[in-house]
């Protein structure tokens, strides 16, 4: 008899240790989910109105941040890594090959990349088709890429292209307008971002800002 109550005082700790592991295990992830989600939303970035009202600003919660480390694949299907500039001023330049504006500006960031290019200063275009395509859908990625090749061809592109610039959208705010633009030092902050299509001008005043002048 005291053998058999021996037993059931072990089963029932042993149930209410397991519940007690369970309760925990669910705190830690709702904790971990409403972490994610904090994150998430402050990682967006927005178009607010500026002082006067007159016209819009963008917003972004990384200004006067290091920027998110990444690692994509260029055009060649080597891997690159933000951290493989450290030390560089940079534009990272987010585009996609159907983006009207993107057309636009770049020959704009291709002359301002040959002019600053003595100075150290580079420029990532990073692809970002808007479908998510994985390098795992081969048909897919290999559709992307030919038409990105294609693109960077005509326009003759001297510095790295980038794909699967959609993997990294949220951390660099949800990237929902193209182009978007970050100006980044040598210290891997960001010092300036646009989205939308900008004026030449404004564009090199803002590689100034990553060069350090």
């Amino acid at each position: 008899m005291q053998r058999r109550n021996a037993l059931v005082l072990t089963a029932v700790l042993l149930i209410l240790a397991l519940f007690a592991w369970a309760g925990w295990a669910n705190f830690e992830y709702r904790k971990l989910a409403a972490e994610r989600r904090a994150a998430e939303a402050a990682a967006q970035a927005e178009l607010v109105p500026d002082a006067t009202g007159d016209a819009l600003v963008f917003n972004t919660p990384l200004m006067g941040k290091a920027a998110p480390a990444f690692t994509l694949e260029n055009l060649s299907g080597k891997e690159v890594s933000l951290a493989d500039y450290k030390g560089k001023p940079l534009l990272l330049n987010f585009w996609a090959t159907w983006c009207g504006p993107c057309k636009i500006e770049t020959p704009w960031i291709i002359e301002l990349r040959n002019k600053y290019a003595a100075q150290g200063f580079e420029v990532l275009g990073v692809d970002t088709e808007g479908d998510a395509v994985k390098k795992s859908d081969a048909a897919g990625w290999a559709k992307d890429k030919a038409a990105v090749e294609a693109f960077a061809r005509q326009d003759k592109i001297p510095y790295p292209v980038l794909m699967g610039g959609d993997s990294i959208a949220t951390p660099y705010g949800g990237l929902d307008d193209l182009p978007t633009s970050f100006y980044v030092n040598r210290k891997g902050i960001v010092v300036a971002a646009q989205v939308g299509l900008s004026s030449e001008s404004d564009m090199e005043a803002d590689v100034r800002k990553a060069l350090g002048e």
